[in-house]
């Protein structure tokens, strides 16, 4: 029978672990305690990653074999130390986020069954103002983790023209993040712009290579730039978020010297705290990191509208439309003389 309960000591808080020996990653014998484990061994790492970011929990309250929970509210149940961040979603409607600030929060939602943490782009001061666009190389079809790396390398080579520094991670699942620490003034729209103007000057330089193409049927053997991460409410995996795969890989922050030699499969639940505890924290730099401007980029977008006719490009389907927004129907569709806007 399983342990009905345990208690685990986060940061100076004592925090209750029901069902502790709960199998959570079956293959790997890795229990709901075995993941507290983890998550306490990277606790500054995973703590400064959320700092102050409304975050989706990504909930498995049977293991990663059961039902996955996306929860954009706060599970019920917290305790009065628990702290929360109000973000406004596409709809309008508003919601109480988990809002980290102290370790002993992870470990609760741990306890609340969340595997994954997927922080907004934005702190709670200014929920209306990323601080932060990201980058998300997505390999298609075809293509494989050594492709994700030449575009990454591609784009850190556009970034460092613009005199910006990007932050490299695995995604932990098939591709890259890199994140860049922006100025916060500007809004969602501003700043999916500009990460769309980034991510089109990334597929001009090589467009065998990498595409912005939002239709899957558009996009070939090749890198998606996914630019609509950088919409409202849109979220990716955190750096030292164990992702609900049965490898239980991480999405692991590197350097730019390591990416070239990485694998997916290098980062796991089992090998990330060794490495933590050798390294330390590589991102530890990137919260007092220059904020850059997203001027330039706005820039580059006025520029391929006017000069080359690109507009805004469409929009996740759960979004209302947005203005400029194009025909939101995938191309083989809106050739039908029935095809209309979504």
């Amino acid at each position: 029978m399983p342990s009905p309960f345990t208690e685990v000591e986060a940061g100076g808080r004592a925090v209750k672990l029901t069902n502790p020996d709960r199998p959570y990653f079956p293959g790997l014998g890795i229990t709901k305690l075995g993941l507290a484990e983890y998550y306490l061994a990277v606790g500054d790492g995973i703590t400064r990653a959320l700092a102050e970011r409304p975050t989706t929990l990504k909930r498995f309250p049977e293991g990663i074999d059961g039902e996955a929970v996306y929860q954009k509210r706060l599970p019920h149940g917290a305790p009065p130390w628990v702290e929360t961040a109000r973000v406004t979603f596409p709809s309008g409607r508003t919601a109480e986020q988990l809002c980290v600030t102290e370790l002993a929060s992870v470990i609760w939602a741990v306890q609340m069954s969340t595997v994954e943490f997927h922080p907004w782009h934005c702190h709670r001061s200014d929920p209306d103002a990323p601080d932060e666009l990201r980058i998300d190389l997505d390999p298609q079809p075809g293509t494989g983790f050594a492709e994700v790396v030449r575009a990454a390398q591609l784009t850190r080579e556009i970034l460092a023209e613009l005199g910006i520094e990007g932050w490299p991670k695995t995604s932990g699942s098939r591709g890259v993040h890199i994140a860049i620490r922006i100025a916060p003034r500007g809004d969602f729209i501003a700043v999916r712009r500009a990460a769309l103007a980034l991510a089109r000057e990334i597929e001009r330089r090589d467009p065998d290579l990498v595409t912005t193409a939002w239709w899957k049927e558009e996009r070939g053997e090749r890198v998606f730039v996914d630019f609509n991460q950088n919409a409202r409410d849109r979220t990716m995996a955190s750096a030292y978020s164990v992702r609900a795969l049965p490898e239980a890989t991480v999405s692991a922050p590197v350097t730019w010297d390591e990416l070239p030699d990485c694998e997916i499969a290098d980062f796991t639940i089992r090998s990330m705290p060794g490495r933590f505890a050798e390294l330390g924290d590589v991102y530890a730099g990137y919260a007092e990191a220059e904020p850059a401007s997203i001027d330039p980029l706005l820039e580059w977008s006025a520029r391929d509208e006017r000069d080359h006719g690109l507009g805004d490009a469409p929009y996740p389907p759960n979004y209302p439309k947005m203005p400029g927004e194009p025909m939101r129907v995938q191309p083989s569709k809106a050739r039908h003389p029935d095809a209309g806007q979504a």
